[in-house]
């Protein structure tokens, strides 16, 4: 009986390894490995000119090429265009591309970056303050320390410093890696505090916690003047929900005190012309921001931005996307605990999702997540080890 099989592979170091363990010569490995990863690079907005040049140069090298229908014609004025082939294709692609010159050198120098991260993939490090977190050898749990009377999940229960200290000693004893502390809600409707009043409410936690524990601290607040406070506190880590884009200042701040930075998607609205590529644009615009100011990659994290300015519907579509945030080549943190995303599917209360979570979880792992961020330790801590067990080498 013929055996045969359909291999899934991912990038470089995964084409690399199939192709060794067929016991080809070595000096083979290096021009065969090309031929065997398969991508699919969709570009947003190419002029038909253009569009119509990359569809023959890509089907000229063995490729494929979807534009709009009315690109043959010129009746479309522009259109997204989805290339589709092998990774050798594509540099081959790049260097004829490259040769037009202009608009489509440009697209070529792009396409040529996503290439280079398929090669490279995310930092060796996550680098914050003191510490040098391994990116690619387990999942980092971050363990949630709301200090405000109205978050929608423990809203209230940690005011006191004491028993805010208590509950992080017992995240971490528990296995939290990270201990994320926040003195403002973000939940739906949730109400603005002023700067000092979260201060008043995170800094003496920080300062207590970064004594007593040897886990980063990370602040989570998009004020620059709040993460100031509490980076001078201890915190070594900024998990800003709106990606350094709403305070001009935060990002020369947590370039300042050589801190690490968890960039989130956020948005006003819930209108989206592509879902994951309006995320990846917006990530990219925080990146630039953070780079501009001396924040070094290795500093940062990407966040998808689940259940902030997304429906049901997009918030599970990110879920099932998630590896195109890969394109990025940053370590990614994924935040979905008790969130309505789970209340929703499962229509169940807060206090009733800890299963909901777990396979949230799971898939996100599975997809490319590096860090969660969750409110039941204990439990996410078992099932993040187990989903490391089956998915990372």
């Amino acid at each position: 009986m013929i055996n045969a099989r359909i291999v899934y592979i991912n990038d470089m170091h995964e084409a690399r390894e199939e192709i060794r363990k067929i016991g080809v010569d070595a000096s083979a490995i290096t021009w065969l490995s090309p031929k065997a990863l398969s991508v699919a690079v969709k570009i947003e907005d190419v002029s038909s000119f253009d569009a119509n040049i990359i569809k023959q140069e890509m089907l000229g090298k063995g490729g494929d090429a979807a534009v709009n229908r009315g690109v043959a014609n010129f009746s479309a004025e522009s259109s997204d265009v989805l290339l589709m082939g092998t990774y050798s294709q594509f540099n081959r692609l790049v260097y004829k591309l490259q040769m037009h010159g202009g608009s489509l050198k440009e697209t070529a120098d792009e396409i040529q970056r996503l290439l280079g991260g398929l090669e490279k993939g995310k930092p060796e490090y996550f680098e914050c303050g003191k510490y040098r977190l391994p990116i690619g050898e387990k999942t980092y749990v971050m363990g949630i320390l709301n200090v405000t009377p109205d978050s929608f999940s423990d809203g209230g229960k940690y005011l006191e410093i004491d028993s805010a200290i208590k509950r992080a000693r017992e995240m971490v004893e528990a296995g939290a890696d990270i201990i994320d502390v926040g003195g403002e809600s973000t939940r739906p409707g949730y109400q603005q505090v002023e700067a000092i009043e979260e201060i008043n409410r995170v800094v003496p936690v920080i300062e207590r916690l970064s004594k007593e524990l040897n886990v980063p601290v990370s602040v989570d607040t998009s004020k620059a003047q709040v993460a100031e406070k509490a980076l001078c506190a201890g915190a070594c880590i900024v998990n800003d929900v709106w990606g350094l884009q709403k305070d001009p200042a935060m990002a020369e701040i947590v370039s300042k005190y050589g801190a690490g930075v968890i960039m989130m998607h956020n948005s006003d609205t819930k209108e989206y012309r592509d879902l994951m590529g309006d995320i990846i644009k917006f990530l990219r615009k925080s990146i630039e921001i953070a780079e501009k100011a001396g924040i070094t990659r290795e500093n940062m994290v990407i966040d998808p931005g689940i259940g902030f300015g997304k429906t049901l519907e997009h918030n599970l579509e990110v879920m099932k996307r998630m590896r195109e945030l890969n394109t990025l080549n940053l370590p990614v943190l994924l935040g979905t605990s008790r969130k309505s995303l789970i209340g929703n599917v499962l229509d169940l209360p807060v206090n009733e999702r800890l299963e909901g979570t777990a396979a949230t979880i799971t898939l996100g792992i599975a997809n490319g997540a590096d860090i969660v961020r969750v409110h039941d330790v204990k439990e996410m801590v078992r099932v993040s080890r187990m989903t490391d067990a089956m998915v990372r080498v």
